[in-house]
């Protein structure tokens, strides 16, 4: 059977990395969370104290830091899920906070950052057989991939699943921030000048807001079937 490659795009929290992540395990495909990648340089930078205090980039001194900055991903015996790696690290914890999260827009929207993991992107990518989510996948990242697919859902449901998702983790949580954090990065996402949240003119376009992962992921599974075999 033809390995294809799948590109998953859309909104911040709607489900995206899920669905890939599930697909990916259930297919015998590698796994690439885009998303990842972009917050893992986001916790470098806060690390490095490469942010003034309005909440802009040094983005000089982080271009100038960027080749120290090395991300993988390792397969999680227990969860069956690959986790993130910054500099030979596991962060895949700590790049899910609400501190990255209000952060890594602004990290994502600089060219030098984008080249640069557009680049570990398309290697990661060669050969077919990987799924892959984030913002740019289908537009820029993988623009020929077999099967596209763009996920939304409204900004309440993301920010509701976002604030379940870290109180279950345990970790401090506030549904009002979580829902302006949603909204401001759509809007970032969607403005910025470098490879801004677009859907590809074909991709298949999910709206999950009432949808459970078991309905959303049988879906994803049958458009798979569709364009693989």
């Amino acid at each position: 059977m033809k390995k294809i490659t799948i590109a998953i795009d859309g909104h911040s929290s709607c489900g995206k990395s899920t669905m890939a992540k599930d697909l990916a395990r259930r297919v015998g495909y590698i796994y690439v969370d885009t998303g990842a990648m972009y917050r893992s340089v986001t916790l470098f930078a806060l690390r490095h104290q490469l942010f003034n205090a309005d909440g802009s980039v040094k983005a000089a001194e982080l271009e100038a830091l960027m080749p120290q900055v090395n991300i993988s991903f390792r397969l999680n015996e227990t969860t069956g899920r690959p986790d993130t790696y910054l500099n030979g690290e596991c962060v895949e914890q700590e790049i899910r906070s609400l501190e990255v999260s209000n952060h890594v827009s602004p990290v994502a929207a600089l060219p030098f950052v984008r080249e640069a993991m557009v680049a570990q992107q398309q290697q990661m990518g060669q050969g077919g057989g990987v799924v892959m989510d984030g913002r740019d996948i289908g537009t820029v990242v993988f623009p020929n991939a077999e099967l596209k697919v763009f996920v939304t859902a409204s900004a309440e449901v993301r920010a509701q699943r976002r604030y379940d998702e870290l109180q279950q983790k345990g970790m401090p949580a506030d549904y009002a921030d979580i829902l302006k954090n949603v909204q401001e990065r759509d809007y970032i996402d969607s403005h910025r000048e470098v490879s801004p949240l677009l859907q590809a003119d074909d991709a298949l376009l999910l709206d999950n807001s009432h949808m459970t992962i078991d309905e959303q992921n049988a879906w994803l599974m049958e458009r798979f079937n569709e364009r693989c075999c």
